[in-house]
């Protein structure tokens, strides 16, 4: 497994060893014992998985403590362009975010940190997407940041008028607007 580090510190891409023959390929898409040493130490406890069309876009979403998550995301089918934002108040990168095309070619992995906001939109006709998570989903503790905010200068890579949102995303506050965000300075683990 390729480690490949952002300019975000703790935000990493992870790229598979991938054995191909005529019978098709074989590849380890997570080993505890290397996540942890190279990456960090965490504990997954969720899989989820999502499937969705083109132009959909999931996020900018992320988990208020004690319920904050991390997550170490893939495709399994298609395209999508997958972005974090680093929303640690008194980070050094605040406001920063790292954006990876994760495709079924690539096999490429996005790990995205506690203290990050996290969304993708899909590139592709449809896509497979799969996320393990360390910590549960919680409802009452969901945070997110709109989307579209124009100080995050996100280009996500398709019209705006292809966009497909949620009821619940076309609704959230751009980052200078949020009641709550992280603390650099606190521990997340």
């Amino acid at each position: 497994m390729n480690i490949i580090k952002t300019d975000i510190e703790g935000v990493v891409i992870l790229e598979p060893r991938v054995f191909k023959d005529d019978r098709g390929y074989f590849m380890e898409s997570f080993s505890k014992k290397l996540f942890e040493s190279e990456v960090c130490k965490t504990e997954f406890v969720q899989d989820n998985e999502s499937k969705s069309s083109y132009g959909v876009l999931r996020g900018l979403h992320f988990q208020k403590p004690p319920y904050a998550q991390s997550k170490l995301v893939r495709v399994v089918k298609g395209s999508v362009l997958d972005v974090a934002v680093d929303i640690r108040k008194g980070s050094p990168t605040f406001g920063k975010h790292i954006s990876v095309e994760l495709t079924e070619g690539n096999k490429r992995q996005f790990f995205v940190p506690r203290g990050f906001a996290h969304g993708f939109v899909v590139l592709s006709e449809e896509v497979i997407f799969q996320y393990k998570c360390d910590n549960f989903y919680a409802p009452q503790h969901e945070g997110a940041l709109a989307w579209d905010d124009t100080e995050l200068g996100i280009d996500w890579k398709i019209s705006q008028d292809k966009v497909i949102l949620s009821e619940k995303d076309m609704n959230h506050p751009v980052l200078s607007d949020a009641e709550w965000l992280f603390d650099y300075n606190e521990k997340l683990y």
